[in-house]
C-alpha cells in the first residue's frame, strides 16, 4: 500500500514581520530565518569538495572550497545532497596547506566559498581566508555564494562572525535560488533575484554596488526564424 502522506519539504519563514529583508524575501521556495537564528553553531567543520582551477565559480580560474550544511533548502537546490552540516570529511590543515599552495599559483585568481552555506561555517572559512591575505594580500580575489541576501547579513541581531567573513570578501552573490526565477543566461547566477556584489565598495558606500563586469546573456531569437517557422506551420496545415 502506498502512503498518502505528503513528503514535501515544509518551510518556513521564521520572521514574518521583519523588513527590508532582502528582494524576494521571505520566499516559499526556501527556509527564511530571523536574524542570528541560525549560526557557525550548525556547523561540524565538514567540507563537501575541494575544486581545483575551476573557470565556472566567478572570474577567472579559481579553486573552489565547498562547505557542508545548509538549512535554506531552496526548492530545486543544485547542490541538495551537502545539505547536511556532516556530509563530506572534516576539514584540516594537510586540505589547507594544498589550498594555499594552490591559490599561490600564478594562473590562479583566486578562491570561491561555496555550500553548503558558507556564512555558517565561518570557524573554517574566516582563518582560511585570513591566511590567503597575510600570504597573498589583494592580489588574489576571494568570492562567496550564499543564500543569506546582503540586506539580512547587515541587520540588527546576525551573528557578527558573518559580517567578519564578509569584510574578507571581493565578490559575494548573494540570496536564495528560486526556481521560478531560473535564467540559464544569467553569469554565475541561477536565478534573476541573485545579485553579484562588490563587497569592498558596497561597505564603503553604505549601498549595494553591483560588479561591474556583469554582462549576462541575452536570449535573441532572429526574426527570420519566426518568419520561417510561421510559414513552416502554414505549409503543415
Amino acid at each position: 500500500m502506498i502512503s498518502s502522506v505528503s513528503t514535501a519539504i515544509r518551510r518556513h519563514d521564521f520572521a514574518p514581520n521583519e523588513h527590508d529583508r532582502g528582494p524576494f524575501i521571505p520566499t516559499a521556495r526556501s527556509n527564511n530565518p530571523k536574524a542570528g537564528q541560525w549560526t557557525n553553531k550548525m556547523s561540524h567543520n565538514m567540507v563537501a569538495d575541494y575544486k581545483r582551477f575551476l573557470m565556472t565559480d566567478g572570474e577567472g580560474i579559481r579553486c573552489s572550497l565547498y562547505v557542508s550544511g545548509c538549512p535554506f533548502h531552496c526548492e530545486a537546490c543544485y547542490n541538495s545532497s551537502i545539505w547536511d552540516f556532516q556530509a563530506g570529511h572534516e576539514y584540516n590543515d594537510k586540505l589547507e596547506a594544498q589550498i594555499l599552495e594552490d591559490v599561490g599559483q600564478s594562473f590562479v585568481q583566486g578562491i570561491t566559498f561555496l555550500g553548503g552555506e558558507p556564512m555558517l561555517n565561518t570557524g573554517i572559512l574566516i582563518p582560511l581566508a585570513r591566511r590567503i591575505r597575510e600570504r597573498y594580500g589583494h592580489t588574489k580575489d576571494i568570492w562567496c555564494w550564499t543564500g543569506y541576501t546582503w540586506e539580512e547579513l547587515m541587520r540588527e541581531g546576525e551573528s557578527p562572525d558573518k559580517r567578519e567573513l564578509l569584510e574578507l570578501v571581493d565578490i559575494l552573490v548573494d540570496g536564495r535560488y528560486i526556481k521560478d526565477l531560473h535564467d540559464s543566461l544569467l553569469q554565475f547566477r541561477g536565478s534573476s533575484n541573485q545579485r553579484i556584489i562588490d563587497v569592498p565598495k558596497s561597505l564603503e558606500s553604505g549601498e549595494i554596488v553591483i560588479w561591474p563586469k556583469l554582462h549576462d546573456q541575452i536570449r535573441v531569437i532572429p526574426e527570420i526564424y519566426g518568419k520561417d517557422r510561421a510559414a513552416g506551420e502554414g505549409d503543415a496545415s
